[in-house]
């Protein structure tokens, strides 16, 4: 066991200096000091630092200090950040100039800007820096976090405790971050009307879907309500990417509203300025200063992982019977400026892999009514459609030779282990991979969805509501799912671990890495 590890789980042990602080901040307000409201974050970690976050009760001056010991014995202060209505108090910056595989712990401090004397307690974080060479790296991943009217019950949104519990590197967490369109009722009754859960924990915000931009605030805030997630922001660093609940169900700038009584804000246009506003002000994402509403990025995790993110909800067109046969913008699912981006950044990655995260399955048939939601158009032939643009980045990696990807994806509600291959594709032009799909961490169960065979997908393995069991399962009914990613510093194979809600190991595969 690593010095690193024993550290972070020393840190995280002392509650009433840590954990506790962010789990019940209320406690800590004295005076007319300012309180911090929801915990704090990291993310987007590199070897040399990572975004850390936090978010006050009013205007205030935000003091911050990042240490390689958890005492802060050798604290560095940082230049403070203002909280300011505008950003609905919400503070984030990068920390930077750390060490590779560092263990460092950031401390925020909150004095009111209208009273120096008015200081808060200090509320405190830890994440680890991305590793030099040799080192093994351990991530998390899954999606869909209190949806279809499943909120904050007694137990609260047990799936964060346990992916905690394995100390992973980073957590992805691979869209449907909050569920915008998903009102909540204090109870949730079967059709003999029996109460089935109870929201113990619920705001206004989630009781009607969110339009106004303080509605979209509130949805982050209420997944921040969960004592889990926050002692697991505490310790773990998100990398974050969006789908479609973020703004709307089956989002896209075509989404017409006009039939949805829950909506009195009919543009889908400004749903998603006030969605990606929020998005961006209650998440440690990094900035892109070329477009600093942008969520597809690469963020390098040492030598022997580079992360894609990829965003296939901004850019495409209007949901179809997806069966165009030559590109256009109604095929579009990633876009070209984003297209182009993948393809180079993919060519320049020099890390052993290269794991593509992905909002939505490739191969999975998604319906949105009579047309398709996802890329997949359940014709099993040739690419057509949005998958054009999935053939031609997969002929591109091929013709590149651009080895050891492996895609990792959420958004279905189950998980499932997908092998690719040209030998049983209609489209061929491409070179074996896997793709891995877990979720949700807490929402409806459903599923299992058909494979569309343009790329060859083979079910390896799928865990999903049996028809007996039906569709929209509880998190109570414990079909809630994660997927752990080892890749060890030796011999560079990478063991993906598929697991649910009461840790167990459902299924796992250990890929060797193909050297050049």
């Amino acid at each position: 066991m690593s010095r690193l590890t024993l550290s972070r789980r020393r840190f995280l042990a002392a509650g009433t200096t840590a954990l506790t602080t962010l789990a019940m901040p209320g406690i800590l307000r004295a005076g007319q000091a300012p309180q911090f409201t929801h915990g704090v974050q990291s993310g987007d970690v590199s070897a040399q630092g990572g975004m850390i976050w936090t978010r006050t009760d009013r205007p205030a001056k935000v003091m911050m200090e990042v240490a390689t010991t958890e005492s802060f014995a050798d604290a560095r202060a940082l230049a403070p950040l203002h909280a300011h209505p505008s950003n609905d108090f919400a503070v984030k910056r990068l920390v930077d100039g750390l060490a590779p595989g560092q263990q460092v712990f950031y401390r925020f401090t909150a004095q009111d800007l209208t009273d120096v004397n008015a200081v808060s307690e200090p509320v405190t974080g830890t994440f680890r820096t991305a590793p030099a060479a040799g080192q093994s790296v351990k991530f998390a991943w899954s999606g869909d976090t209190a949806g279809q009217g499943w909120g904050i019950d007694d137990d609260g949104m047990l799936t964060y405790a346990v992916m905690a519990r394995h100390n992973p590197d980073f957590f992805i967490h691979s869209g449907d971050t909050i569920y915008a369109d998903g009102a909540m009722q204090d109870e949730v009754t079967n059709d003999a009307g029996e109460v089935i859960w109870k929201n113990t924990t619920l705001i206004d915000e989630k009781r009607k879907v969110a339009e106004t931009l303080d509605e979209f605030r509130g949805q982050w805030k209420y997944n921040l309500m969960d004592r889990h997630v926050l002692e697991m922001n505490a310790s773990v660093p998100t990398f974050y990417q969006w789908d479609d609940h973020e703004v709307v169900n089956n989002w896209s700038d075509s989404k017409d509203l006009t039939a949805d009584d829950r909506y009195t804000e009919k543009s889908v246009h400004v749903l998603a300025a006030r969605a990606s506003k929020a998005f961006h002000e209650m998440t440690p994402i990094s900035y892109a200063p070329t477009e600093p509403g942008r969520v597809y990025r690469r963020m390098s995790y040492g030598p022997m992982v580079d992360l894609f993110f990829l965003d296939l909800r901004s850019y495409r067109g209007a949901n179809s019977d997806n069966l165009q046969t030559e590109r256009s913008e109604a095929t579009r699912i990633l876009g070209q400026t984003q297209l182009d981006w993948i393809r180079r950044e993919l060519k320049a990655s020099k890390a052993t892999w290269k794991v593509i995260a992905c909002d939505m399955p490739i191969g999975l048939v998604v319906r949105d009514g009579e047309t398709f939601e996802a890329v997949a158009n359940a014709d099993d032939g040739d690419a057509k459609g949005r998958e054009l643009e999935i053939a031609q980045l997969l002929r591109f990696i091929r013709d590149e030779d651009i080895r050891n990807t492996v895609w990792f994806t959420a958004d279905v509600h189950y998980t499932a282990a997908h092998h690719y291959s040209p030998d049983r594709a209609a489209f061929q032009e491409f070179a074996p991979f896997w793709e891995f799909v877990s979720g949700p961490l807490h929402a409806g169960t459903f599923g299992p969805n058909a494979l569309d065979m343009t790329f060859g997908p083979e079910v390896k393995f799928v865990k999903a509501p049996t028809e007996a069991q039906g569709a929209n399962l509880s998190p109570a009914e414990g079909l809630q799912f994660f997927g752990l990613v080892e890749i060890d510093g030796d011999t560079e194979q990478m063991t993906v671990r598929l697991m649910d809600r009461a840790d167990s190991e459902l299924w796992s595969v250990t890929l060797d890495p193909v050297k050049g």
